[in-house]
C-alpha cells in the first residue's frame, strides 16, 4: 500500500536508509540520523511536499520525498527527489512505483521539474532514473569525499509538465492531499509494484 508517511514511519525509514549511509556513498552523510532526526525531517517535509512510503504486511519497504531544488523564489517550481528500498525489496518495482505516485502528486501541487543527483558510479541508479524520464543535466566531479575517496554526483532532471507562460505558485500538499489527482497519483504508483 502506498501512502503518505507519518512520524511513526521513522523507525522504519531509518532501519531502510542506516546501511546506505553507513555502507556506502549513496548518501553523502556520514553519521545515520537519529529516529527522532528522521521524525522531524518527515514533518518537515509534508509541511509543503510528499513523503511517500510502501507499506507490505505492516513493514515500510520503501520511501520517497521531494524537497526544494534551491531556497531563492525563482527555483520554487523545481524539487529535488529521493528513493530508497530496503533490501529485500528490491527489484519489484517499489521505487518505480513510490516515483510514480510522487511526480503524480508534485504535478498535482504545480511543480514543473525534478532533480535528482546520485553518486558515481552507480550504474543502476542512474539507469532507473533515465528509465522513469530523467535525463543527466551534468556532473559535479569530486565534489563528496566519504569512504576514503572523492565522488562525483551525476545530476538528472524529468520535466512533470510544460512549463507554463505565467505560472501559479505551487501549492501545499494539503491543498492536493483530499484530490482525485492525488488518489490517483496514488493508484497508479500502486500499479507499478510487483506483488
Amino acid at each position: 500500500m502506498l501512502r503518505l508517511a507519518t512520524p511513526d514511519d521513522a523507525d522504519d525509514v531509518l532501519r531502510i536508509y542506516e546501511p546506505f549511509v553507513r555502507d556506502t556513498a549513496v548518501s553523502f552523510e556520514t553519521t545515520p540520523p537519529t529516529e527522532v532526526e528522521s521524525k522531524e525531517r518527515i514533518e518537515t517535509t509534508l509541511e509543503s511536499y510528499p513523503w511517500l512510503v510502501d507499506e507490505r504486511d505492516g513493514r515500510v519497504v520503501g520511501y520517497a520525498y521531494a524537497g526544494p531544488h534551491r531556497k531563492r523564489d525563482a527555483y520554487r517550481w523545481s524539487v529535488d527527489s529521493s528513493v530508497y528500498v530496503a533490501d529485500g525489496a528490491r527489484r519489484r518495482g517499489v521505487a518505480r512505483g513510490l516515483y510514480t505516485a510522487l511526480f503524480g502528486i508534485l504535478e498535482a501541487q504545480g511543480y514543473v521539474n525534478v532533480y535528482a543527483g546520485t553518486t558515481l558510479p552507480n550504474p543502476a541508479s542512474v539507469g532507473f532514473h533515465r528509465a522513469m524520464g530523467f535525463e543527466p543535466v551534468g556532473v559535479y566531479e569530486n565534489v563528496g569525499y566519504k569512504q576514503g575517496e572523492w565522488h562525483d554526483v551525476q545530476w538528472l532532471c524529468r520535466a512533470l509538465c510544460s512549463p507554463p507562460e505565467s505560472p501559479d505558485p505551487p501549492v501545499s500538499l494539503s491543498d492536493v492531499r483530499a484530490t482525485p489527482p492525488f488518489e490517483r497519483a496514488l493508484d497508479a504508483g500502486e500499479a507499478k509494484i510487483d506483488d
